[in-house]
This record gives C-alpha cells, structure tokens and sequence, in this order.
C-alpha cells in the first residue's frame, strides 16, 4: 500500500476511534453528554432504549439532511455514512462497558470531561480532514459550514446548541427535566468547536500532506 494510502486510512481510523472514546468519556462524567448525541441520549433515557440504537437513527436524520442540503449537488458515497454509523454506535456500546468509570469527586469528573472535550474535538477533525465518509454528526457540520459558508467550528458550535434545544425541550415536554444536559453539556458547546479549530490550526497542514490531499 502506498505510505499515504496508508497514513490517510491510519488517521482516518485512529480519528473515528478517538471520536467515539470522546463522545463515550462524556457520558461518564456525570454532567451531562456530548451536544451531539444529547438528543439520542435523551431519547434512549426517557423512553428505555439502547443508546447506540437511538444514536443510529439520529445519525440517519443527519444523512437525510445532508442530502437535502446539498440537493442535486449530494454525493452518493455520502450513503456509505449509514454502514459506518452502524460500526460507529457499535464502537459506542463496546466503549461504553469497557470504560465503566465512575468518580465520586467533582475535580475528577471536570478532568474526565476535559479530556472527553478534547478527544472529541480531535477525532472529529481528524476523520474530517481526511475527506473519506465522515461520522454522520461531523458530515452534517460539514454540508451546514458548505451550505451557509461558515467556517467549521463556528458551524459545530452552532449545531451543538441547536441539539441541546431540541434534548432540552424534549426533556421538559417529557418531564425528565435537563436529561443528559449539564455543565458538560454546555462545555462541550462551547469546547469541541474549537478544539477543531485549534487541531486544524496546527496539525491540519501537516497530516493532509502525509495523507496526500491536496
């Protein structure tokens, strides 16, 4: 396999693997999830069902979205984000009983979401950068940044609040007040965005040219 071939698929994989363990460390910590998946969080609290499961469905929503955006301008490998989804939610409820932490004290669970933030962040803008199938939660920041012409942080910021609405309302129409909502929750809004800024700032030029993307 030629070396950038070969880099491009490490880092693509290495990227997923770090999303997936990010987005499982936040639901750990006890305050609150990842914005992204805090709707199919809620979901699977108030009605009983599997996590991955719910996550799954949502990331098909994203996939229909995109092809909604994009119109006759849509890509149709796009359509091979609901096989990767599959594996993805897979990853998730492995990562989920493997990682079975629990810490009593606040400061621990502040660290724990520190490095949730961070792992998101980077694994995001990893599997991005590397211009393969995106996660269907970071191909949808991709169509909207495309769409309204805004750059990638700003439009995963944008979306991470416009989730935590919707997780927000529906907890309060269920009765399951703040489900999945917390400090994290609002930390990872305000972080994850720009954890991909900061990533592509200053390690973008250099793994995409190992990659060999022009």
């Amino acid at each position: 396999m030629h070396s950038k071939t070969l880099f491009r698929a490490l880092y693509y994989t290495l990227g997923m693997l770090i999303l997936a363990l990010g987005l499982t460390l936040n639901t750990k910590t006890g305050l609150g999830v990842s914005p992204i998946i805090s709707l199919p969080y809620c979901v699977s609290e108030v009605f009983s069902l599997n996590f991955g499961n719910t996550t799954l469905v949502a990331y098909c929503v994203f996939v229909a979205i995109q092809f909604a955006l994009r119109g006759k301008n849509a890509r149709l490998y796009d359509l091979l984000q609901i096989p990767l989804s599959l594996v993805f939610t897979r990853v998730l409820n492995l990562y989920s009983v493997v990682f079975d932490v629990h810490f009593a004290h606040l400061w621990q669970n502040l660290l724990l979401l520190a490095v949730a933030i961070v792992c998101t962040g980077v694994g995001a803008a990893m599997t991005l950068d590397m211009k393969l199938v995106p996660n269907p939660g970071d191909g949808i920041v991709q169509a909207l940044a495309e769409f309204f012409h805004r750059e990638t942080g700003l439009t995963k910021n944008l979306f991470d609040l416009l989730n935590v609405t919707l997780t927000f309302l529906l907890g309060l129409a269920t009765g399951r007040f703040l489900c999945g909502i917390g400090i994290g929750t609002l930390l990872g809004v305000l972080g994850v965005g720009r954890v991909i800024a900061v990533f592509n700032k200053l390690c973008k030029e250099t793994i995409v040219r190992q990659a060999g993307i022009a």
